[in-house]
C-alpha cells in the first residue's frame, strides 16, 4: 500500500467555487483509515484556509506550503522551512516598484505586499485571511518565499526576467482567473524536494508516494514520486509529467486518485 499522498489545493482539492466537496473529504477519510498519510502540497502559505485543510487532511502530519519553502507540522507548528536568500530581496523589490508588479513576501505565518489594492485584497480572501496589508519593511521573521501576482498576459515577461539563484513556480487559480501567481524560492526548493523530506520523515521511499496536482508548479513533485496523478482539469505540463489521470476537480476527481492509491 502507498504510504503518502501529496495533494495540491487549488484545482485539485478546492474547486472553482473555492470549496472542498464533502465526498472528497469522505474519500480522504477512507484512505487515512487504511493507514495512508496525506500531505497538503500547495503554493499557499500555512495560514487561513490552507492550514485548516492541512489539519483536516492529516491533523498529526507534515505538510508542504509555499511551493516547498515551508514544511510545517499541522499539530505542533514545527517548521523545516528553507530561508529565502536575503541578498536577492533588494533587487526584487526594486523590480516590483519599477514595473508596477505586485510582489508578496512571506514568512511561515505572515506576509507583506508591495502594492495594496484590489488584487491583494482578493488574494487575501482566497487565502481565507484578513486583509491587513503591511509593507515589506514591516514584516518580521524569516522570509521563506516571495511571489509575483501579475495579470496573465505578463506571465511570460516575469518568467523571462532573470532571477539568479532562484526557482520560479507559475500557477493559476480557478477562483482568480485573471492573474498568475509566480512563486519564487531558493534554487532547488520546490514541491518535489519538500515532499521527499516528508517521505523521509515517515520512513517511506518515493516509490510509496503519490502526488495529485493540476498545475505547472506541481511538476517537480509529480516527477519525484512513484505514482504521479494529474487532475482532469490539469495544465499540459502536469498532464505530461503524470502517469495517471483522474476526473475534473468539480466532479470530485480527487476521489478517483484516493481510490487508485487504495488499489496500488
Amino acid at each position: 500500500m502507498l504510504g503518502l499522498v501529496g495533494v495540491d489545493v487549488d484545482g485539485t482539492l478546492v474547486g472553482t467555487d473555492n470549496r472542498v466537496r464533502e465526498d472528497v473529504w469522505a474519500a480522504i477519510e477512507r484512505g487515512r483509515a487504511a493507514g495512508m498519510h496525506f500531505a497538503i502540497c500547495t503554493g499557499r502559505p500555512a495560514v487561513g484556509n490552507a492550514l485548516e485543510y492541512a489539519r483536516r487532511l492529516d491533523p498529526d502530519g507534515w505538510h508542504v506550503f509555499q511551493n516547498g519553502a515551508s514544511i510545517v507540522h499541522a499539530r505542533t507548528g514545527e517548521s523545516l522551512s528553507a530561508a529565502f536568500p536575503e541578498e536577492a530581496l533588494p533587487g526584487l523589490l526594486n523590480m516590483a516598484h519599477e514595473r508596477g508588479w505586485l510582489l508578496e513576501l512571506y514568512t511561515d505565518t505572515d506576509m507583506a505586499v508591495t502594492q495594496p489594492g484590489d488584487v491583494a485584497r482578493r488574494h487575501a480572501d482566497l487565502l481565507g485571511i484578513p486583509y491587513r496589508p503591511q509593507p515589506p519593511e514591516a514584516l518580521e521573521g524569516t522570509v521563506v518565499r516571495v511571489q509575483w501576482v501579475v495579470p496573465r498576459e505578463d506571465e511570460g515577461t516575469v518568467t523571462a526576467t532573470p532571477h539568479p539563484g532562484l526557482d520560479l513556480h507559475p500557477a493559476g487559480s480557478p477562483v482568480m482567473r485573471d492573474v498568475m501567481f509566480i512563486s519564487v524560492t531558493r534554487a532547488g526548493v520546490n514541491k518535489g524536494s519538500a515532499l521527499g523530506r516528508i517521505a523521509q520523515r515517515y520512513g517511506f521511499g518515493m516509490d510509496r508516494v503519490m502526488m495529485v496536482g493540476d498545475g505547472e508548479n506541481d511538476v517537480t513533485a509529480l516527477r519525484a514520486v512513484g505514482h504521479p496523478v494529474a487532475m482532469g482539469n490539469a495544465d499540459a505540463p502536469a498532464r505530461e509529467a503524470a502517469r495517471y489521470q483522474v476526473g475534473h476537480v468539480d466532479q470530485g476527481g480527487l476521489i478517483g486518485a484516493v481510490d487508485l492509491a487504495l488499489g496500488l
